[in-house]
Formats: structure tokens, sequence, C-alpha cells
């Protein structure tokens, strides 16, 4: 069984060209009966790895998907995610800042939504909107937002060092994939809702987006805090990648259960 994780790594230091990358593409894996297959197992096996972690009560794991309008985060957390127990779970979408968010720095909202030691915290769009949007639209000059990438690495990093595991997902759909999704939504009514102006007013910055992504994926992609490349234009590879790269990460965090607090054995009972 091929390794879908390092197939998809963006190894760090290295030269990224979006371009050179089939989002239809289904790397590590050869059908789609596989993939279903394999990612049924993830799901068992994130329950109970998920189980797990909550138990030993020391880590954290965040993940973090990022990916342009349509490109699948929402089905993302709803699919890969369906086997955890919510109690465990964290889920944090990201706006534009509003309110007390925008009296603080930038990063202030997003140390504010890591998991908690014991608990799997998922970001829909992240601290690195602030060098995409941020910088597509202008929103601050660019000595402003060129800094920011150091400043995110110091940031993961300390989270990392604090002991949460952190892993991100770049969902990566073609322009047309995407055109084929507003189609979609606009064609079904029960996704009518999804629909926004601004989605096609956005589409229009495509390649900006595209040049955005390609530096902070270069930049930002760590041995401590990984980025991957999802293919995304078919969903069940996108489903089943996400799930296989947080399965081995749990794993490889060989976690144990506390030991009892009591001598067990001792125990009886009327």
């Amino acid at each position: 069984m091929d390794d879908i994780r390092a197939k998809l790594l963006v190894k760090p230091g290295s030269k990224l060209k979006l371009a050179d990358i089939d989002p239809e593409s289904t790397p590590g894996c050869e059908t789609k009966e596989e993939g279903l297959a394999r990612f049924e197992k993830n799901i068992d096996r994130l329950t109970v790895l998920q189980y797990l972690l909550y138990a030993e009560g020391q880590r954290s794991l965040l993940a973090v998907l990022q990916g342009i309008d349509a490109g699948g985060k929402d089905g993302t957390i709803r699919k890969v995610m369906s086997g955890l127990n919510p109690q465990g779970v964290t889920v944090t979408s990201f706006k534009t800042p509003a309110g007390i968010e925008k009296e603080h720095d930038y990063l202030w909202r997003i140390h504010n939504a890591v998991p908690r030691r014991g608990q799997i915290g998922i970001f829909n769009r992240s601290h690195y909107e602030e060098v995409l949007i941020v910088r597509v639209h202008n929103l601050v000059p660019e000595n402003v937002w060129g800094k920011r990438y150091q400043q995110i690495n110091h940031f993961e990093e300390t989270l990392v060092e604090c002991g949460t595991y952190i892993l991100k997902f770049f969902l990566y759909i073609s322009k047309d994939e995407q055109k084929k999704r507003f189609e979609e939504r606009l064609s079904n009514p029960a996704k009518n809702w999804k629909f926004s102006m601004g989605d096609l007013e956005e589409r229009k910055y495509w390649d900006d987006y595209m040049e955005a992504f390609e530096t902070a994926l270069e930049k930002c992609s760590k041995s401590h805090a990984p980025w991957y490349v999802i293919p995304a234009n078919r969903k069940w590879y996108r489903n089943l990648a996400v799930s296989e790269i947080l399965r081995q990460t749990l794993e490889e965090m060989n976690m144990q259960y506390p030991k009892p607090v009591a001598d067990l054995s001792r125990i009886r009972f009327e």
C-alpha cells in the first residue's frame, strides 16, 4: 500500500508549483473502491485513537483546512470527523475579524481557539487568511503581511513545543471543478443558501490566490507543522487522504492510557 502522506507532503524548503499537481489525481490509491474501503477503516481507527488521546490527556491535535471557495472544507469536516465523539472535538470557522478580535493582534483569536489537551481541533480557514486574502486584496501593505510567514512559523512552533500536533491541509480543486460546484449550488434549492455573489467576485482572483497559496505552503511547511496538498476534485479521495494522514499521525504519537489512581486488584464489590 502506497504512503499517501509522503506523496502529498510539501517538503520543507522545497519549491512548489500547484500547476504541476493534478487536482483529479489520486496518489497512493488506484481505485475508488479501494479508497472507500480504506477510508472506512480509517474512520473506525480514528474513533479508537481519539478515545486514547482524550484518556491520556497530555497532548492535542490541530487540523487546519484551507482552500479556495467550494474547495470542500465543510464536506471534509462532515465526512472525516463522522466517527469522532463530539465531546472531544472543536470546530472553529474563522470569518472576517469583528468586535474584540479587531482590538487584538491577528493571532489572538487563533490562539484562543487552539484545542485543549486531549482534544482534536479543526480550523475551517485559519491564521493563513492573513497571508492569503489580505495579500490578494492588499488589505495591509506587503511590509506587514510579508513578516507574517515567520510570525506564523514561530507561533506554530510554540504550540508544538507545548504539546499540540499540527497538520495543515490545502484542499486543491481546479477552476473548472469550482465552477461545477458553484453551478450545483445554484441548481439545487437545498444548496442555494451556500451561494454568494462574493464567490463570483473572488473567482476573478484565482491566479492571485494560487500564487498566495504557493508562497504560504513553501514558507510555512515545516517538519513540526507540515502542509499537505490534497487533490480534492474527487471527494472520496480527499476524504481518504485527510483521514489517512490524521490516523498515521495519531498512531505515531504512541499514546498510552494513564495508570489507574488506585490499586484495582484490591477493589471488591459487595
